[in-house]
């Protein structure tokens, strides 16, 4: 049979009845700050009160201990405050993608994709983390231009993934151009056999080259963004396409991310987007995807996700569950609480 543990303000009684064959134990708790323990047998647990941080009691005793379910900690009342008796931490799994490249001007190169990070980590319940997410890059505004990188997505110090680098821009009358910029995946190189942008290692890959100046007919072409394949050069017939990105299932369902734009042609035909949300020569990277921007267009936005098994523990972002893990999406710069 197991045992009671009972602790009270003055007023509570206890009393036992019964016969040979059976016992009853009756105990009646103050309503204000009765708490009640019990065993569950002699090497067992102890169960302990338990309940959200709104039905804390309203004028707790010194050292009266609870579970709180909101924290999924144990707490004690030191007179002033809540306490959590130890600082426990939990593991998430995170995807931080930042936004991608912008493109190059007309004839330019593609925009790279957002730097794209996964992994896990242990997080301090009760701790605020800054979730900042990088938003896509502009067009360039001029043949001398490069388009602009995309913005920097991040979880706190834990982890940071660079924008994709903006691609290069068209050749003009005296030949000059861009090469695509550096990023977490290059931009494509503008027209004229620049080069394209450097990747980031981990996060990326380089940008293609631009095809030649005059590739025939008067066309010229820009290379395609880097993803987590280098994007492709650009040549006489068309702009280079972009690199594919790369695939989660963080979701609960595989979803690709990160994908290189394609450079775009002035005369001929523009390249096409990296699966994973990179734009087509003239068309914007994917919002959320990090996707780079085909030329002359757009980067697309990038996103942050977090998920842990179990019920919801933090709070921040959309909240979804899948496969018994609980996933915190973001979408913009927030925080999220552990």
């Amino acid at each position: 049979m197991g045992s009671v543990v009972f602790q009270g303000a003055s007023g509570g009684s206890t009393s036992l009845t019964g016969s040979d064959t059976a016992l009853t134990l009756a105990i009646t708790v103050p309503a204000a700050n009765g708490l009640m323990a019990t065993a569950d047998s002699a090497t067992g647990a102890l169960h302990v009160p338990n309940g959200t941080t709104a039905q804390r009691p309203a004028s707790p005793l010194l050292g009266d201990t609870r579970w709180n379910t909101s924290l999924n900690v144990q707490e004690v009342w030191t007179g002033g405050s809540w306490q959590v008796l130890a600082s426990p931490i939990y593991t998430i799994n995170y995807l931080v993608v930042a936004g991608g490249g912008g493109g190059g001007y007309n004839g330019g190169g593609g925009g790279g994709a957002g730097g794209f990070l996964t992994s896990s980590t242990s997080l301090s319940i009760g701790t605020t983390y800054t979730i900042t997410v990088g938003g896509g890059g502009a067009a360039a505004t001029g043949a001398t231009n490069p388009g602009t990188s995309g913005g920097n997505s991040s979880i706190s110090s834990i982890a940071t993934a660079i924008g994709g680098g903006g691609g290069g821009s068209l050749t003009n009358a005296s030949g000059a151009a861009t090469p695509g910029a550096a990023g977490g995946s290059g931009g494509g190189g503008g027209a004229g056999g620049y080069a394209g942008g450097a990747g980031t290692s981990g996060q990326g890959s380089a940008g293609g080259t631009g095809g030649p100046a005059n590739g025939g007919a008067g066309a010229t072409s820009g290379g395609g963004g880097g993803a987590s394949a280098v994007g492709a050069a650009g040549n006489g017939a068309a702009g280079g396409n972009g690199g594919a990105g790369t695939s989660s299932n963080i979701t609960g369902s595989s979803v690709t991310y990160a994908g290189g734009g394609g450079g775009s042609a002035y005369i001929l035909g523009n390249g096409s987007g990296g699966a994973g949300g990179g734009g087509a020569g003239g068309s914007s990277g994917t919002a959320n995807t990090g996707g780079g921007a085909g030329g002359g267009a757009n980067g697309g936005s990038g996103i942050v996700i977090i998920s842990y098994l179990g019920t919801q523990r933090g709070t921040g972002g959309t909240v979804t569950t899948s496969g018994g893990y609980t996933i915190h999406t973001f979408t913009s710069s927030s925080t999220y609480t552990a």
